[in-house]
């Protein structure tokens, strides 16, 4: 009787909502499946695209996952780490971000059974782990370096891995002409880490095929004064001065007081305004440059200054285009006009102003760095152009890494199926239930080729059983076969270059079973709605002001 009596003991604060235990493990795994649900259907050259209107009206079409992910604004806390895995996939690979999304939810809709059979999570997490290091070496295995190959045959090489990449995008049907340009861009900058020094500038009208490469810096014409139509537009090899000041008449707002005796003084402090702007004028001339870009405002009396004298001048040139010019020029921003040096000046063979749709580009070409390339992307829709610049974007990350680590692997779901072959046969030498893990492990890889069919609008089963059997031979001949996506059949992607840095697939799987691990470990959740009000008030105290509301007079504040 006692001991019924006694007292409940309370650790958590009131209100507080805690679930635990295999149900909970269970609703985690159905939200990360409800999440892969969602961009399931943009996989391959054959995915539909997803149309996301957010709150503030602003639509955006796509079929990059990571793009999806980021816009989709997911609450459930398991199925974050979805989004997690697809931003990652999307900054150190830049393709393969619906594919990470997808095996992280096969992974875990296999799991799902033996959860609820009692099995326990931890041995499903060191038998994932184990197959993912299987898989990673088979993958290594199986890769085709390009290292030692001329540059014709390594652009010919990339050219296909971008197309590749390409294919799945909305541009897929301009993919060669797009796979070039960027093949061009990524070997334009060389060993340059920093991806802003490939600009992508987007001008809407024209088609697709009006895009253009420019191997070097291209911008849209700054804001001008009056003046500005009497400069020349073009130059060859000219001088480049870059600056970082505002060559305009303004008052000198120094904090002095100056006391004039007598009016004609006066005079003497304006002329001292003019002869400091006309002081910066003189000496940008006198360096003997014919370009000259600043960050900020170059006003009225210096574009006329400066047109009289055949000097072409830009002011409030952006920060990153400002940076791309003096990498591709081999100039140095300036702070200052005093002591202009040739060391400091930028070249070019040509300089124009161009005409490009409804915009006008300044357009620096032949730099002698060559450490930078703009893409000037053209097409109808706005939407249009965004999705272009992110297919471009993802297409770019791909043949970066695959001049880094010169590897790759045939696409197609060809080897997913090999991997899944291989891990089945493993399994078969394991004793014990991890044998069941590593083959739910291996038939989950098999979603990829699956839903390329299921895209394509073929039948999976049949394309499937086929590609089991073509990769089944012994002699190891079947391992380069693929999804046919134009025939419904298979096909050796090796041999028809479909092809993928073998980067791409490793970093997808071990960040596909990584995250598949976190939330099968993850067994109980405690949600504790006292910290977000707590949040809330802390945030309309520091608005009202230190100490009491600021509704209310406090100490030391003045009664009226």
């Amino acid at each position: 009787m006692a001991s019924m009596l006694q007292p409940q003991i309370i650790l958590l604060k009131e209100g507080t909502d805690t679930s635990q235990g295999k149900a909970q493990l269970v609703s985690n795994i159905n939200a990360c499946t409800a999440v892969a649900d969602v961009v399931r259907m943009t996989l391959g050259p054959r995915g539909m695209d997803k149309l996301i209107h957010d709150g503030k009206g602003n639509v955006t079409i796509s079929n990059d996952g990571a793009t999806i992910m980021k816009l989709l604004d997911i609450v459930h806390p398991a199925a974050k780490i979805l989004v997690d895995i697809a931003k990652s996939q999307d900054s150190e690979v830049g393709d393969g971000t619906t594919t990470v999304v997808l095996l992280a939810g096969e992974f875990l809709k296999e799991a799902k059974p033996f959860v609820e059979d009692g099995v326990h999570p931890q041995n499903l997490i060191r038998s994932y782990r184990t197959a993912c290091n299987l898989a990673i070496e088979k993958i290594k295995e199986l890769a085709v370096s390009i290292e030692g190959k001329s540059l014709e045959e390594k652009k010919s090489f990339l050219a296909k891995c971008a197309a590749t990449t390409l294919s799945s995008k909305l541009i897929g049907g301009e993919k060669e002409f797009f796979a070039s340009m960027v093949v061009d861009a990524v070997i334009a900058i060389g060993n340059e880490d920093r991806l802003n020094m490939i600009g992508i500038k987007k001008v809407p009208g024209g088609n697709m095929r009006d895009s253009f490469l420019v191997n070097g810096v291209a911008f849209k014409k700054t804001f001008s004064y009056a003046g500005f139509e009497q400069q020349p537009k073009k130059f060859l090899n000219p001088k480049i001065l870059l600056l970082n000041i505002e060559l305009e008449l303004k008052s000198e707002k120094e904090n002095a007081e100056i006391r004039l005796s007598d009016p004609s003084q006066y005079q003497s402090i304006v002329d001292a305004e003019w002869n400091i702007i006309y002081d910066k004028l003189d000496k940008c001339v006198k360096s003997g440059v014919k370009v000259v870009l600043s960050r900020l405002a170059i006003g009225d009396l210096a574009t006329q200054y400066f047109a009289d004298r055949d000097i072409f001048c830009a002011g409030r040139v952006t920060e990153e285009d400002l940076h791309r010019v003096a990498a591709a020029t081999g100039g140095t921003i300036q702070t200052s006009v005093n002591n202009i040096i040739d060391e400091v000046l930028g070249t070019c063979e040509v300089f124009e102003e161009k005409q490009v749709g409804n915009e006008r580009f300044n357009i620096f070409s032949g730099c002698p760095s060559g450490r930078t390339a703009t893409i000037v992307l053209r097409g109808g829709a706005d939407q249009f152009i965004e999705e272009a610049e992110r297919s471009l974007h993802d297409a770019i990350m791909i043949v970066r890494r695959a001049l880094k680590n010169s590897t790759v692997v045939a696409g197609g779901g060809a080897i997913d199926m090999e991997i899944s072959r291989y891990l089945r046969q493993h399994a078969r030498t394991i004793a014990g239930k991890s044998q069941l893990f590593i083959n739910s492990y291996a038939k989950a890889l098999e979603v990829i080729p699956r839903q390329l069919c299921d895209n394509a609008g073929f039948d999976a089963t049949d394309v499937l059983n086929k590609l089991r059997q073509k990769h089944a031979l012994p002699s190891g001949e079947g391992a380069p076969y693929g999804v046919d996506i134009n025939t419904g059949g298979i096909l050796d992607s090796f041999a028809n270059f479909v092809w993928e840095p073998s980067v791409v697939k490793i970093n997808a799987i071990n960040a596909a079973t990584e995250a598949a691990c976190l939330i099968l470990s993850v067994d109980e959740t405690v949600k504790n709605p006292k910290s977000e009000s707590a949040q809330g008030e802390a945030a309309a105290s520091a608005m009202g002001g230190r100490g009491r509301g600021g509704g209310f007079p406090g100490r030391g504040m003045r009664r009226r």
